[in-house]
């Protein structure tokens, strides 16, 4: 039976680099953002890239989590970076028996390093709230939920990773711990947009190294941010 991990992040939250983590276990499949084209369809957004997106996904989010997320698998374990905004107008009920992994960061970290890519910010960029609403209809349902904050697996990967895969089901793996420079044939095409940085890496940067000074105008939006962040890092893997 194949164990189907749908990770639900925010962006800028070290969700590329969590994909790279499990690319490298010999045991795992990964796909980047399949609900991409679908969330821009649906939104409207005008994402960099927008039209090579629409063009390189099926855009039908319900047609997308029945063929992909619960398609068959050669692997014994299918990891989907996803974005919990994504998930617009589509059937939760379809999701049921999968492994859901919310991966949250501090707000300040996600705003100063969103603000650093994109001309503005706003609370629905961030998917904070998206999360929350995501969380509690899985948890309401019974389905199986992990929380893991980005600080804490960069403070410590050697220790927060086999814990990581504890509470997932799945064996740990060493090879988790890095990843050779550069793309891999998973990225989305947006890649070339958002992944430059870690393209750069072989391995999870120390905290210090992912900081960036915040943006003053975006206090008001890190004002809401905060309670939703502290809502779920109350109930995270420790």
């Amino acid at each position: 039976m194949t164990t189907r991990i749908n990770l639900l992040s925010g962006p800028r939250n070290i969700s590329t680099a969590l994909m790279y983590s499990f690319a490298s276990r010999s045991d795992t499949t990964v796909v980047d953002e399949p609900l991409y084209a679908h969330y821009l369809r649906v939104s409207g957004a005008n994402h960099p890239g927008r039209e090579d997106i629409l063009q390189s996904q099926d855009s039908d989010g319900d047609r997308v989590i029945k063929n992909c997320m619960r398609g068959e698998c050669a692997t014994p374990v299918i990891f989907f970076k996803n974005m919990a905004h994504h998930f617009l107008q589509v059937d939760l009920g379809a999701l049921k028996s999968m492994t859901h992994l919310f991966l949250i960061r501090d707000p300040r970290s996600i705003i100063a390093s969103y603000a650093r890519v994109r001309p503005k910010v706003a609370l629905s960029d961030i998917g904070l709230n998206q999360q929350v609403t995501l969380y509690n209809s899985l948890t309401a349902a019974g389905e199986q939920v992990v929380v893991l904050d980005s600080g804490d697996l960069l403070a410590d990967p050697p220790a927060m990773l086999p814990q990581l895969c504890q509470a997932l089901g799945i064996e740990p793996d060493p090879a988790m711990l890095s990843w050779p420079a550069g793309p891999r044939p998973e990225d989305g095409v947006w890649a070339v947009h958002w992944y430059s940085s870690v393209h750069r890496s072989t391995g999870f940067r120390s905290p210090s190294a992912q900081t960036a000074p915040f943006p003053e105008q975006y206090q008001s939006i890190l004002k809401e941010a905060l309670p939703l962040y502290h809502k779920l890092h109350e109930v995270r893997l420790v």
